[in-house]
């Protein structure tokens, strides 16, 4: 079952968990449970994705239960009148805040019909981000005997495709566990130390233009092995004060 966070006659707000695909992708197509098929069977009635998280992201998802709703949420988002407030555990030390204005390659699926011009074209991305907490470990992981981690608050301008993820490793800061943009030797450790084989990203609060008019805010607590990993380096009060804040 599904943990939905809030319900009523317009939307479905879900707690979507590390490892489940938002719908059908030719990118998983050996996946067979997704979010949207999961909440459609729960609920027994249809419903409409209007955003993503990617696969290994956790936290705060949304869906339409009309049309019109899910067209309505799809602007919104469209025209960057969503607030969204993300955790990540990254390597090293970021700066205490910053943003990251750095434009990414769009990226399309590939059963989208794009013309090769157009693949690879540049589109402005912003991500602001605030260090929440830091440790130091006495682990050689790297070529230093002691590594560096720290948890931080993100929060998108713009949404491109793994914009997050894309950005922090921009900065030499990638995100643990994400086997893509990530550090491989840091993701086995952190499987190996804390039992955190998942990507370390959870979208925590999600503000947005409820359909029947008023704004609307969904939060989902930090769970699981991403808890356990916040628990095992001290870092509870910094996560709580941070989420009591709603600025970086």
């Amino acid at each position: 079952m599904l943990n939905i966070l809030h319900l009523d006659s317009r939307l479905a707000v879900i707690d979507k968990p590390s490892g489940l695909i938002v719908h059908r992708s030719v990118l998983d197509w050996h996946e067979t449970r997704f979010a949207l098929q999961l909440l459609r069977d729960q609920l027994g009635q249809r419903v409409y994705a209007v955003h993503r998280l990617d696969k290994g992201t956790s936290g705060v998802l949304a869906f339409a239960l009309d049309k019109d709703a899910a067209r309505t949420l799809g602007q919104a988002f469209e025209a960057q009148q969503v607030d969204k407030t993300y955790l990540a555990v990254v390597r090293g030390w970021p700066d205490d805040e910053g943003l990251i204005d750095y434009a990414l390659s769009r990226r399309y699926d590939d059963i989208e019909q794009v013309p090769p011009e157009k693949r690879g074209e540049a589109q402005d991305a912003r991500t602001r981000y605030r260090t929440l907490a830091r440790a130091e470990l006495p682990v050689l992981v790297e070529r230093y005997p002691q590594s560096r981690y720290a948890l931080v608050k993100l929060l998108p301008e713009t949404g491109r495709r793994h914009q997050l993820r894309r950005h922090l490793k921009h900065i030499a800061h990638p995100i643990i566990g994400d086997s893509t943009f990530g550090r491989g030797a840091h993701n086995r450790y952190f499987a190996s130390a804390f039992g955190a084989d998942r990507m370390l990203l959870h979208c925590a609060r999600l503000t947005f233009p409820h359909p029947d008019g008023g704004t609307l805010t969904v939060n989902a607590p930090v769970s699981g092995r991403f808890a356990r990993v916040i628990g095992e380096l001290g870092w509870q009060d910094a996560l709580a004060a941070a989420l009591l804040q709603s600025a970086p």
